[in-house]
């Protein structure tokens, strides 16, 4: 069994008008190759990121405030995960009907237990919405009291608290779903941020980095290999230096010794590194990076950056 997660940019790009018939089209593009691997008879269980799309949403709730109540952020998770869940859907089920492949796809509302004192929520880090301009992002830090940061040289983003994703409530019936032979798409956006008190669930104000709870789905499910697609082909150290260096392949020491030399920011690259290094830890396969075009590739060994057992590193 693979888990295959699918970036929140990589369905609504940074450049665009942002349109659903654009989000469509490059829905198609990103499932393609998720198409071909599940024609190859992989057992593939999809999860995808909302950071975009979820932030969209609460833009849309601040500017509608004074007639419509606005929804907290746990709602605006669950919004995302219906809407980007159908169009994955259904596009994943039209690329698969091409293929002479009859297997059911569905999309599950996942919720994410979290810790209800983790330190994130005094420490946002979470990139949600599109991005602003320097001063746009001076003035919505003065006027909404937004935290934003810059991203990697395309601009600033606002950030929410991203709590340690701890269990994927959902996780048993998406095995018995598995098993059945249907594709699932599950954990979106990270899943719904909920707490436990005395057994019982509570959402609370947060969106969950989706590379973590994916790498927390794929030990619940006991999968084989975690894949996280993204917008680059491959990991780099000294990313857009002139000293960048691409990564075939890391052991799990390696990357956990290159996180700690701040290779890889908490806001890009650095969470997607340690889901694929918890993984890797928790008796995983391998975990690779990768584009959604170079999918089959990386799963061949021919693309990509894999992160392995730090003992079977050759």
């Amino acid at each position: 069994m693979i888990v295959v997660t699918l970036g929140g940019n990589a369905i609504l790009p940074g450049h665009g008008k942002g349109t659903i018939e654009e989000q469509f089209a490059v829905a198609i593009q990103a499932m393609a190759g998720v198409a071909d691997v599940i024609a190859a008879g992989e057992r593939v269980v999809l999860s995808h990121g909302n950071g975009p799309i979820v932030g969209n949403i609460a833009i849309r709730n601040e500017a509608a405030r004074d007639r419509i109540p606005p929804m907290p952020l746990d709602v605006c998770g669950a919004d995302s995960q219906g809407g980007i869940g159908y169009m994955l859907q259904q596009v994943l089920d039209n690329e698969l009907y091409r293929r002479g492949v009859r297997r059911a796809v569905v999309s599950l509302v996942t919720q994410c237990v979290v810790e209800e004192d983790d330190p994130a929520f005094d420490n946002p880090t979470k990139s949600i919405g599109p991005f602003y301009t320097e001063e746009e992002s001076v003035y919505l830090a003065r006027t909404k009291s937004w935290r934003l940061v810059e991203d990697s040289g395309r601009g600033y983003r606002r950030v929410v608290p991203s709590p340690v994703p701890l269990e994927i409530v959902e996780w048993n019936a998406i095995r018995v779903l598995v098993e059945a032979g249907v594709v699932v798409i599950a954990a979106g956006g990270g899943g719904i941020p909920v707490v436990r008190t005395n057994g019982e669930l509570r959402g609370v104000e947060a969106v969950i980095d989706k590379d973590r709870a994916s790498a927390v789905l794929a030990r619940q499910l006991r999968a084989d290999r975690l894949v996280i697609l993204t917008a680059v082909e491959k990991v780099a150290v000294d990313f857009g230096l002139p000293t960048q260096r691409d990564l075939d392949e890391l052991d799990v020491a390696e990357a956990r010794r290159l996180l700690r030399a701040g290779q890889f920011p908490p806001w890009s690259m650095g969470p997607k590194i340690e889901a694929c290094a918890d993984f890797v830890e928790s008796g995983g396969e391998d975990a690779i990076v990768t584009t959604p075009r170079s999918l089959e590739r990386a799963l061949a060994r021919e693309a990509g950056t894999r992160i392995v057992p730090t003992s079977s590193r050759k």
